[in-house]
């Protein structure tokens, strides 16, 4: 590892940032799972580049000293590193509040058990579908993965550890909407997200396959109302629609570079998980710098901080303090330019030809699915 660079004393030519809430933990891309809507890079670190224990440990007690309240553990899948349950440990230790996000098919009731010793806060599991085994198992490209998923819940409430359950949606499962908000409750958690597929990295190859009809979105948004209404006191539900379908852009992550960031499993700081498809940012690393530099003077941090970057018509947008701007990565995805104004927005020149191709690529009858093959590659579902 290289020698850090402190830069504590360097005049300041940069804004203060506010002060970072929460952390994205990365610990590693390897997964048992191939879910076809992978947040994760298309080039994905390899194990031997991944930080060690001690990289870990040193970042935790780093993060409350620039304010960061909040860990999140996440991967691919965070159970794979042997050192877990330590940094856990570590992090609470270090007054951290932390949060496992997790597919849960590596989870049994030891792991839970040295968890919850450890004491970890809150686990998130993400569920492919609800109805049937063999649907939710296809999605998540792993046989066996649902009933493990539904056991490891249990296991978690038992516990006595609070729950979230991310319920992904898309065209090929919405039809189990009711279904999912239905499991959310007899598994005992406390909050579902019922968040549809966003368009970026591994997503955006199977868009075709994913992407929700108009009718079935408007579907999907009367039955989340209803049971908002219906379960309140009982289940918080958050709510995510495709950015294809909306009229104003979501402040993502709460806007680049401004209360979150995330640590890739090499140690790369980012402003969200897939700010590394951006080509021409280079974004700074733990093993160079400390945190407190990054989140200062990190040129890739601070490219899109603020408005002062902003094109027309963001930039006289009455919104451009609220939205800031979108998500510079869609942005990029759909455009070709991070500057660009998201799609997402009805002011982008581009909004209604991504709206258009939404509405075509959703009418397609299309099931076959292209998956992330375990030793690289691409393998086609059968459908």
């Amino acid at each position: 590892m290289s020698e850090l660079i402190d830069t504590s004393s360097r005049e300041e030519t940069t804004p203060h940032p506010e002060m970072p809430m929460a952390v994205l933990a990365e610990m590693t891309h390897r997964c048992p799972l191939r879910c076809p809507y992978c947040s994760n890079p298309l080039a994905l670190s390899r194990a031997s580049d991944e930080l060690s224990t001690e990289d870990w440990r040193r970042v935790i007690d780093e993060l409350p000293e620039i304010g960061v309240l909040q860990l999140h553990f996440s991967g691919g899948e965070p159970l794979i590193r042997k050192d877990l349950v330590e940094l856990v440990r570590h992090a609470g230790q270090a007054g951290l509040y932390t949060n496992l996000i997790t597919s849960a098919v590596l989870l049994d009731a030891t792991k839970v058990a040295a968890l919850a010793e450890a004491g970890l806060n809150h686990v998130q599991i993400s569920f492919q579908g609800s109805r049937e085994e063999e649907e939710a198992d296809r999605i998540a490209g792993m046989p066996g993965a649902h009933l493990r998923k539904l056991e490891a819940a249990r296991q978690i409430r038992e516990a006595d550890l609070p729950l979230t359950v991310n319920a992904v949606m898309h065209r090929q499962n919405l039809d189990q909407l009711p279904e999912m908000i239905d499991l959310a409750v007899d598994l005992g958690a406390g909050r579902l997200e019922v968040a549809h597929v966003q368009y970026y990295g591994w997503a955006l190859k199977n868009r075709a396959a994913l992407i929700p009809t108009l009718d079935q979105l408007e579907r999907a948004t009367e039955i989340v109302e209803e049971a908002i209404r219906r379960l309140k006191g009982i289940l918080v539900i958050d709510y995510v629609i495709p950015d294809y379908y909306a009229r104003r852009p979501k402040q993502c992550m709460g806007g680049w570079g401004q209360r979150f960031f995330n640590i890739s499993p090499d140690g790369k700081v980012l402003p969200c998980h897939a700010a590394a498809s951006i080509t021409g940012l280079s974004f700074d690393s733990v093993r160079d710098h400390p945190l407190a530099w990054i989140w200062r003077h990190s040129p890739a941090l601070n490219r899109y901080r603020g408005v002062d970057w902003m094109r027309a018509p963001c930039r006289n947008c009455e919104y451009r303090e609220i939205d800031r701007g979108g998500c510079r990565c869609q942005a990029f995805a759909l455009t070709g330019e991070a500057e660009n104004t998201d799609p997402a927005c009805a002011l982008s020149p581009r909004h209604e030809e991504i709206f258009a191709l939404a509405a075509t690529e959703s009418a397609e009858d299309r099931r076959r699915l292209l998956y992330r093959a375990h030793g690289g590659g691409v393998w086609e579902s059968e459908g």
